[in-house]
């Protein structure tokens, strides 16, 4: 992991008058920009010229827009041509959605391609001069100041979307060029960060697919070396689910399970729910990675004991069954204390629990064995649900040797633990950057430009 970056610089002094500070100007953004609404559509003509277009998909999921990526061929006249090429240093944003929080979403364009236009539904932001710094702009219209201006004035009933006098008029604050630069750099600075470590986790997720598969289908030999199916096919058998260790057995969670259950939501629904308190894990809570604990809600010990066949242990496997989760699966660790499920979890306890059983157990359901399954069960239903009765008759791989099963269990738990640490990395990261972009873009706390350049 690298170092976190330092939230309140040496630099900086902190102001807690929450107007725009002295030196700062406020102004509406058409003052501080060109603003191009794009009416440039999907379709292609043989009167037209190619282009690429940047579509909203493309604005909505990426705080920076890079000429590298996938974006969508379609043609465009010379008059849109003329008038939509996005240049390097554009603010592009979200204008219209089906949700009034989906619109005045910004992404700013750090390298663009000659044949890039803007598509619809968005408009096109050009800072007017090198008074203004892109991303600091971007960062403005990012705030959740401008952000309640647009979802105060958004208009719609099952769309919404922002009138051209609207954008226009978003009221942002400028400092100096020296200090927008300086923000704009730190804000940088830590989305590069967050940047590099979401790929770090999806690169360890991609490799945890592949131990998957090779420890589930080929397992550990005496000396804990994968064994070869090449080499030694007399040590592997054809099975229901694909072929197996011969010292594997194929049962079913009927037989492994002392317990297959969900729980229940408390009477009243959220409406009880406690800052602290009796653990309570929804499917948000389940992931393949392990169990996420920085949404959690909790109960009372009254609703905890009223509750009594929602609670689960340390060892139970938690497996969402409805929703659009429904899969999701991982191992209830230890040291949490008191906890309870909701009626989207279910709570699969082995007969004689163990750590490691829980571990490979869970490894099996959130593979292509357990998630096949899974989807023929709702081949047809759009993943509506999965009741007891189908979840007992799920077939699973299980090594014989419990030896075998705490060294394979290991392997996957290095590879979770790992993962988890990156995603904790990460939240830490987005929490320094939550505050940063509530001082630094309030001025609530001052980059002296000066004394950070000497520093440099």
């Amino acid at each position: 992991m690298a170092s976190s970056p330092s939230s309140l610089p040496p630099w900086a002094k902190r102001r807690e008058d929450p107007n725009p500070p002295d030196g700062w100007q406020e102004m509406p953004l058409v003052a501080a920009s060109d603003i191009r609404f794009s009416n440039v559509d999907k379709k292609s003509y043989v009167s037209e010229k190619p282009v690429r277009l940047c579509n909203y998909m493309d604005v909505y999921n990426k705080e920076y827009v890079r000429g590298n990526e996938d974006f969508m061929q379609a043609t465009a006249s010379e008059g849109e041509i003329a008038r939509f090429a996005v240049q390097s240093g554009d603010v592009i944003i979200t204008k219209d959605s089906e949700t009034p929080d989906d619109i005045g979403v910004p992404a700013v364009v750090l390298d663009a391609p000659d044949d890039l236009l803007c598509g619809y539904h968005l408009a096109l932001i050009r800072p007017r001069s090198d008074q203004v710094d892109p991303v600091f702009l971007a960062k403005q219209v990012a705030h959740h100041r401008i952000s309640r201006y647009y979802a105060r004035l958004a208009n719609g009933l099952t769309r919404y979307g922002l009138t051209n006098t609207v954008v226009e008029n978003t009221p942002i604050w400028l400092p100096e060029p020296p200090e927008q630069h300086r923000v704009a750099g730190i804000l940088r600075g830590i989305d590069e960060a967050i940047s590099k470590t979401e790929a770090l986790i999806a690169k360890l997720k991609a490799i945890k697919q592949g131990l998957l598969y090779d420890i589930l289908t080929r397992g550990l030999d005496d000396n804990g070396e994968l064994r070869e199916p090449e080499k030694h096919p007399e040590q592997f058998r054809k099975t229901t689910l694909g072929r197996f260790p011969v010292a594997w057995d194929v049962t079913t969670i009927n037989d492994l399970a002392a317990h297959v259950g969900s729980g229940i939501t408390p009477t009243g629904g959220s409406n009880v729910y406690k800052h602290e308190g009796v653990l309570f894990i929804r499917s948000q809570n389940v992931t393949f990675d392990g169990l996420l604990l920085n949404d959690v809600a909790y109960i009372d010990e009254r609703t905890h004991r009223m509750m009594a066949r929602s609670e689960i242990f340390a060892h139970d496997v938690l497996l969402n069954i409805t929703g659009a989760s429904i899969g999701r699966c991982c191992a209830m660790p230890e040291g949490l204390g008191l906890a309870n499920v909701n009626q989207h979890v279910c709570a699969i306890r082995i007969a004689e629990p163990r750590r490691e059983d829980a571990v490979f157990l869970s490894a099996i359901l959130g593979s292509y064995i357990g998630q096949n399954q899974i989807d023929r069960l709702n081949a047809g239903s759009n993943r509506q649900g999965l009741n007891y009765r189908q979840l007992r008759s799920f077939f699973v791989p299980w090594p014989k040797d419990s030896n075998e099963r705490t060294a394979l269990a290991a392997r996957i738990k290095s590879a979770e633990s790992r993962i988890q640490a990156e995603q904790g990395y990460l939240s830490k990261l987005k929490c320094i950057k939550k505050g940063l972009m509530r001082d630094l873009l309030t001025g609530r706390v001052r980059v002296n430009a000066e004394a950070w350049a000497k520093e440099k």
